[in-house]
């Protein structure tokens, strides 16, 4: 989670009675970050930028299933690199990185899904029509025709399942430009950007890549999200609201949404049958709903060394990007916590190693649910004045090594320190198009183009906000660069801050006027160091799959050797409907087999959590929170700050429900036009639609502003760190199939360079839902029996419900504070094939392997035990071993390499997939025993295990430790556009010395 300073440490004496942890990263500033390209496309013209797919060698059949979201970033992309001076300039790619930030369903995902509701919608028409008067056959052809105009509308193609998800964008983006290195998505409401900023700048600080593109966007996909918010920002949300409305405004709040609903619905019904023009979206939002603001924008950043030595133009320098979150259970609502934001800038701006009184500009990007106009009045209060009387002062006005006073007089000059403000409806977009605009203002040196804002009412020395495209006068003393800051505020409770610096060019090495004494000089010898593989102690797991409420139920389902995978209960899939044993379509599951795992009914004991508020939240939050209460039991008492990175899909089924309510509810007067239906009177049609409404569930009435937390994939994430007490940020991490792993390499990544104390890792999602089986169905990656990885009768996956979290801390702090360690984590490897989306790839299976081992200090053929994907796919399986034979058949071997695979057991799990393997391999490693896998009848002679050598299982054995070193275990996910993560997990021997 690239350099967030949760908090300096330095001062943690001050701000906690937690002393700093022995083995964190010391305070000292990272080296500064290049911003070396740039890109933005106009927010107005979004629907009219025309992509020339051909150019990205993306073939017509995909291109027809592509969200718009991803033509748009693959154009920024293209911009940002050219801008930059690609491909005539050289390019590390095989260690850059592509990042992207991205906030509720994409346009194909909520087609998608109205798709495949259409069927169920169509039926309740034609049972309302016979109701109503209809005849039978009549009824029927009404059905068919409404399923006939809307198809056409939606579109369809066997590439939707790949073509709507997220992760493919810069797995897209990967392959176009044959970039290498890790490539995922993040979500984290609105500060959606600097999370995506902060993983990038703790990557490169780290070594661990050499450039990162970062990408952000947002579109107005829904009107349900623009609703959603505006009913949140009126209905408060607090603890006790139930369901996001203020206690004694229910009634009122419920009336005004039912009209709103009830006017729009009039208002619009003609319009939106129509709606689906392609997307299934309505083509206006409801009545009174403030849209969200449009825009798409990249950065490319590489160190500021590299980008000297490489004679990059750099546009402005990261100095630092601090995030902090205030937990606050119930309804998520920004904080309104003034402390708080003043302690994240004093963090950041000591992070930087700069003097608050060198800043001379600050952006403020609110919320999209408004705070109230008291948060302007604090946002420049650590760089409004260098007063030692000031918040910033006083965190510890005696610490020595705090930034140097400014000179002059102890209160800023009025003109010293300017305003302006970003756009939090931008939402992911918000931080990175203010990041824009002022790294490009302090290249041009002038202040950014932007509306005036009146001036605070104060004593002359409050900030100014600047005039569009003033001259930026230099720094505040000789010597001293322009400097700004970025700060911002999401629904969820996060605060973040991000600080800026020109470049002017080479300058004679020393520090600068104007930082801290000693603390830095721009030159590359003072960060050579890369930062040491740190090793990760699991101190807490848990895990819910099929057949298996916790992590020692899943040991037992191991244990027996039997599968859990079985039909699905008919409430998941509507076998009249949807079921079509043997044939391929866009509208059919021909299997109905799954690991099916029930969503929790009710909270976890000791989580307060009231019933309407549980009702709104996603299936994956309600199982998150379940498998959370088994990793916290008993409490446990974390100290310092965290991160809380959670595998998942970003475009929650519970938007995507949302979205198509409110699309079908725009469909009434469609329907009574139905030529099948022109014989009903008057009356018949009223009845119809009011026996539509009660069949459909759908009667008016608004939606709760608390259902918006249920639509956000970081609200997983955001809910365990608020109704858990942690002060920890919370994010959303999408990396297709190896989401979890992903998400375990942004939680490694944040503990190893101190910018977080502990870390809550692992994946969630409910595959076994009708959506994912018509999609996969269509493109056949769904087995027409079971899911048996490695055999010679491998026909493909079948999906899985499920969700494993892991709770981390560095191993040395671990162990000083007398924790069980579960296993510990010695590294992470990851690439991006840069090839196809779908076929799988041994070049880039075995990169990140390689780079795994690069980070530690023994060699593959000491790792007894591989857990890997095992799809169950003949070409995956195949690619697979080979990968794995290319690096594991390498130095003498004792004992063959056992391989296995926990999809066997419980299904494919999609995001949760890594979470489930990681899961296996550390109750094996406790439990001693090598794992074994089932529904293997014939061994697939094509695999080549003996090159290896190689073994898979089909029984327990014990685990044997061999002499003089701990047992090893490797754990693979690989995900669709070629994401690939690769994990070397040890055991922890009480009697040794550790992992050295």
């Amino acid at each position: 989670m690239g350099n967030i300073w949760f908090a300096d440490r330095r001062s943690s004496r001050v701000m906690t009675s937690d002393p700093p942890p022995p083995g964190a990263a010391s305070a000292r500033p990272g080296e500064p970050v290049a911003i070396v390209g740039v890109a933005a496309l106009d927010p107005g013209t979004l629907d009219d930028v025309v992509v020339d797919v051909a150019r990205f060698g993306i073939p017509p059949l995909q291109a027809r299933s592509m969200n718009r979201m991803q033509l748009l970033m693959l154009e920024t992309a293209r911009r940002c690199l050219a801008d930059a001076g690609h491909p005539a300039r050289p390019l590390p790619a095989e260690r850059t990185d592509v990042v992207t930030g991205l906030c509720f369903a994409l346009d194909r995902q909520h087609a998608n899904a109205l798709r495949v509701e259409l069927p169920r919608y169509a039926r309740e028409v034609e049972r309302a029509a016979v109701a109503a008067g209809a005849d039978p056959d009549s009824a029927a052809r009404a059905g068919d025709e409404l399923r006939g105009l809307l198809t056409r509308r939606l579109g369809g193609s066997p590439h939707d399942r790949v073509g709507e998800m997220a992760s493919t964008i810069p797995a897209r983006v990967a392959a176009a430009f044959t970039l290498r290195g890790r490539t995922l998505a993040v979500e984290s409401a609105e500060a959606t950007s600097f999370v995506a900023l902060a993983h990038a700048l703790e990557q490169l600080r780290a070594k661990g890549s050499d450039a990162v593109l970062v990408l952000t966007g947002q579109r107005d996909e829904s009107p349900y999200a623009a609703w959603a918010l505006d009913e949140k920002g009126r209905g408060g949300g607090g603890r006790g609201s139930g369901a996001g409305v203020t206690p004694g405004a229910g009634a009122a709040r419920g009336a005004g949404a039912a009209r709103r609903a009830g006017a729009a619905r009039r208002a619009g019904a003609a319009r939106r049958a129509g709606q689906a023009s392609g997307t299934g979206r309505p083509s206006d939002p409801p009545l009174s709903a403030r849209p969200l603001t449009p825009g798409v924008g990249a950065v490319l950043l590489k160190r500021l060394s590299d980008a000297v030595r490489d004679q990059d133009r750099v546009y402005a320098t990261i100095l630092d990007c601090t995030l902090r979150h205030d937990p606050r259970p119930g309804c998520f609502r920004p904080s309104r916590s003034a402390e708080l934001r003043q302690r994240t800038a004093a963090a950041s701006l000591r992070a930087a190693g700069i003097d608050p009184g060198t800043v001379q500009y600050v952006e403020y990007v609110d919320s999209a649910v408004p705070t109230g106009a008291e948060a302007t009045a604090v946002l420049a209060g650590p760089v409004a004045t260098s007063d030692p009387s000031t918040p910033v002062a006083t965190i510890d006005p005696t610490d020595p090594t705090g930034p140097e006073p400014a000179a002059g007089p102890p209160h800023r000059p009025p003109d010293a320190v300017r305003l302006g403000t970003g756009d939090g409806r931008a939402f992911a977009h918000a931080g990175l198009a203010s990041l824009l605009k002022v790294a490009l203002a302090l290249h041009q040196s002038r202040y950014p183009d932007q509306a005036a804002v009146p001036d605070a009412e104060s004593d002359g020395t409050a900030p100014r906000s600047p005039q569009p495209g003033a001259p930026w006068p230099t720094g505040v003393r000789a010597g001293v660069p322009r400097r700004a800051v970025v700060q911002g505020a999401s629904l969820t409770g996060t605060f973040s801050h991000l600080v800026l610096e020109e470049h002017p060019g080479p300058r004679a090495g020393g520090p600068r006027a104007g930082d801290r004494p000693g603390s830095r000089g721009r030159t590359h010898r003072a960060w050579a160091a890369a930062t040491r593989a740190v090793p990760v102690a699991v101190v807490g797991l848990g895990g819910r799959f099929a057949g298996a409420a916790d992590a020692a139920g899943f040991w037992r389902v191991v244990s027996s050797g039997r599968t859990r995978i079985g039909p699905v209960p008919d409430a998941v899939l509507d076998r009249d409907l949807y079921h079509s044993p043997g044939a391929l379509s866009l509208t059919h599951s021909y299997t109905d087999q799954g690991g099916h795992v029930p969503v929790p009914d009710e909270p976890p004991e000791d989580l307060a959590v009231l019933p309407p508020r549980y009702a709104a939240l996603d299936g994956a939050q309600r199982l998150a929170l379940a498998v959370a209460a088994e990793l916290f039991a008993p409490r446990q008492v974390l100290g310092g700050r965290g991160v809380v990175a959670v595998g998942g899909t970003l475009g929650p089924t519970r938007e995507r429900r949302a979205h198509a309510g409110l699309v079908l509810d725009g469909l009434e007067e469609t329907v009574v036009g139905l030529p099948a239906l022109a014989g009903l009177s008057a009356l018949g049609q009223k009845r119809l639609l009011e026996r539509l409404r009660e069949r459909t569930g759908r009667v008016g009435g608004g939606l709760p502003p608390a259902l918006l937390d249920g639509c956000l994939a970081s609200g997983v994430a955001a809910l365990l760190a608020n109704e858990y007490g942690l002060d920890a940020v919370p994010l959303a991490v999408e990396a297709a199939c190896a989401s979890s792993l992903a998400a375990l390499d942004v939680a490694v990544a944040a503990l190893r360079s101190g910018t977080a104390d502990y870390a809550l890792a692992g994946g969630v999602e409910l595959a076994c839902n009708v959506r994912d089986m018509v999609l996969c169905s269509a493109l056949g990656l769904l087995s027409h029996s079971r899911n048996a990885p490695f055999d010679a009768g491998a026909d493909g996956f079948t999906p899985g419900d499920g969700c494993g979290l892991f709770l981390l801390k560095r191993y040395d702090d671990a162990r000083r504070d007398g924790d069980t360690v579960h296993g510990v984590i010695r590294a992470v490897g990851a690439s991006n094939d840069a090839k196809s989306l779908i076929a799988p790839d041994v070049a880039g299976q075995v990169r990140a392997m390689q780079r795994a081992f690069a980070q530690v200090d023994f060699e593959p053929c000491t790792v007894d035990y591989l857990e890997a994907h095992g799809t169950g796919t003949k070409v995956g399986d195949r690619v697979e071993i080979a990968a794995a034979a290319r690096l594991y058949a390498g130095g003498p071997r004792a004992e063959p390499l056992r391989i296995g695979s926990a999809k066997s057991f419980f299904g494919h799990t999609f995001a949760a997939a890594g979470s489930a393997g990681l899961l296996r391999t550390l109750l094996a490693l406790r439990a001693g025993t090598l794992p074994p896998n089932t529904l293997l009848r014939t061994l697939n002679p094509a695999l080549g295990l003996a090159a290896i050598p190689a073994e898979i299982l089909t029984e327990e054995r014990p685990w044997t430790r061999p002499p003089g070193r701990p047992r090893r275990a490797a754990v693979s996910s690989f995900g669709t556009g070629g994401i690939n993560y690769h994990v070397l997990v040890e055991e922890h021997r009480e009697e040794g010395s550790g992992p050295r």
